[in-house]
């Protein structure tokens, strides 16, 4: 598996894999898939930070995506990491664990402070996600609670004083 930043050509096949990644018998186009289209058209899309992840040899076909997009803590910018999926097929054989590590090296080389996420904490605290409570960020949500993580980045330490406040992601999030 090689993971690598996003081309045009790879755009229907990283939605189908987020598509597949969320499908559920009664919601075969999940808002996942939706949200990434309409990220994709906004202000906060970052193209350089929308990574896949392909099979090596017979056609590169891409398995996973991950994306991160502007987001901000009060005014600061800062990035939200989502949607991130692997089809069904290639699960749980370490393509999320590479997408994961290849847009947080990404971000961490564009100077970004830090990223924010909704997930897992067992999951993604292997990435050195952690409550983002402990550094005075509060979710969108007050419900999310300890599965809204940030992950600071090298930039961060010359922030004075450092992002506190409210996260707010892109805005089609704010439709979901």
């Amino acid at each position: 598996m090689l993971t690598r930043r996003e081309t045009p050509a790879d755009v229907a096949a990283a939605r189908a894999v987020i598509a597949a990644a969320f499908a559920k018998p009664d919601t075969p186009d999940p808002v996942e898939a939706t949200l990434l289209d309409a990220l994709r058209t906004c202000d906060g899309w970052l193209p350089e930070l929308s990574y896949v992840a392909v099979e090596e040899g017979g056609g590169n076909e891409v398995v996973g995506h991950v994306v991160c997009t502007r987001g901000h803590v009060d005014g600061v910018p800062v990035l939200g990491l989502g949607p991130i999926g692997v089809r069904p097929d290639a699960q749980r054989l370490g393509t999320g664990l590479a997408l994961v590590h290849a847009v947080l090296g990404a971000a961490d080389a564009l100077g970004e402070p830090l990223v924010a996420l909704l997930g897992s904490p067992a999951y993604y605290g292997r990435f050195g996600f952690r409550p983002a409570a402990d550094l005075g960020i509060l979710p969108p949500d007050p419900a999310w609670g300890e599965y809204f993580q940030v992950r600071t980045l090298t930039a961060y330490t010359s922030y004075e004083p450092a992002p506190r406040g409210t996260f707010r992601y892109a805005e089609p999030f704010d439709n979901l």
